[in-house]
């Protein structure tokens, strides 16, 4: 069974481009090619497209006012947008993730037609398949792993939260800011997978929702209640103690997991400052990431709970989790907050 793909796109060359790519696909079909939103709109429902790629700058109808009026409809269609890392380029995508964009793909620029076509396939094939519910449905159809959830450490006071995510994780952030309560005041760090200038617009926009302040991360930036950090694109975000004093910690070392930020990275040094007074929370995202900084929380007697399957857009990091059996409590997206407010209000009352 072949994936269906709609490529929507102003440009000529990257239309072909596109289309010859999958077309040399044995799993992917290129189900029709649209030079702008409105004709995409037209065309979804008589080609009935697995997956769209959508460019975001374009006539008559761009990427963003396709995206709202597509979603009014197809609410699960899985939309990857297609644009530039410029600085109008990233804060349009960022928009687009916010309203309900399922991924991004960075389109090649002044670069030779070979060289376009090998980035277009290194990078958009991948996500293609990944979000494709082809591959889905797969995945379902397998033998599953029983989940085994482990139990909360007893007894824990949680002084920090730690967020990982990656694929649809913007969406997820923005429903997890926009639900904690006036009367959560925990500090919480957040590693997102994304690149330099989207994680400064990823803070501001989840700011801008939210009663947290929530900021990049900077270097020897003290921690804060009331306050999210956003690691930083392209630098891994840690800890580091001075005395009673908890501060960020900014670095470029070798990524991990293929990652830089690495979730991995942030959940061990969170681990060694703060022991087992630490919650940590993974949402959707591609990959394994996150795994191994588990098992440290767990190590130093801290928890994890995980987002479930129905409600990620792709299980793959909170899934790997969930099936180590190292989660804590996997959960649907809209029960994860008052979750982590559960616990740590129990928690001051003596109730875990």
């Amino acid at each position: 069974m072949k994936t269906r793909v709609l490529i929507v796109d102003d440009s000529v060359v990257i239309r072909k481009m596109v289309g010859d790519i999958l077309g040399a696909e044995p799993d992917m079909e290129l189900v029709g090619r649209a030079a702008n939103g409105r004709l995409a709109l037209q065309m979804i429902p008589q080609v009935n497209p697995d997956v769209i790629v959508l460019d975001v700058e374009m006539p008559e109808l761009n990427g963003i006012e396709t995206l709202k009026e597509l979603r009014k409809t197809y609410k699960q269609l899985p939309v990857i947008m297609f644009s530039t890392l410029t600085g109008a380029g990233a804060k349009e995508t960022v928009e687009a993730l916010f309203l309900g964009a399922s991924d991004y793909a960075q389109k090649p620029s002044n670069s030779s037609i070979e060289e376009s076509s090998k980035a277009i396939r290194c990078i958009l094939l991948e996500k293609i398949r990944t979000l494709s519910p082809v591959t889905r449905l797969a995945q379902q159809s397998a033998a599953q792993a029983s989940l085994q959830v482990k139990a909360t450490s007893p007894n824990k006071k949680i002084d920090l939260v730690v967020v990982g995510a990656s694929t649809g994780g913007p969406n997820a952030l923005s429903e997890f800011f926009s639900k904690i309560p006036t009367s959560f005041t925990t500090p919480i760090l957040v590693t997102q997978h994304m690149p330099p200038v989207f994680t400064k617009l990823l803070a501001e926009r989840l700011s801008s929702k939210s009663k947290y302040n929530i900021t990049e991360g900077e270097n020897k930036l003290t921690l804060l209640s009331d306050t999210a950090y956003i690691a930083p694109g392209d630098f891994h975000m840690g800890l580091r103690k001075d005395g009673f004093q908890v501060s960020i910690e900014l670095n470029q070392n070798p990524p991990e997991n293929s990652c830089r930020p690495a979730v991995d990275y942030m959940f061990r040094s969170a681990a060694e400052i703060f022991g087992g007074n630490i919650l940590g929370i993974i949402f959707t995202g591609m990959g394994q990431d996150g795994l191994r900084g588990t098992e440290k929380i767990l190590e130093n007697g801290g928890s994890v709970i995980v987002q479930d399957e129905a409600t990620s857009v792709v299980w793959g990091m909170p899934g790997v989790v969930a099936k180590a059996g190292l989660a804590s409590a996997v959960l649907p997206l809209s029960e994860i907050v008052p979750e982590m407010v559960r616990r740590t209000q129990a928690v001051k009352m003596g109730k875990i």
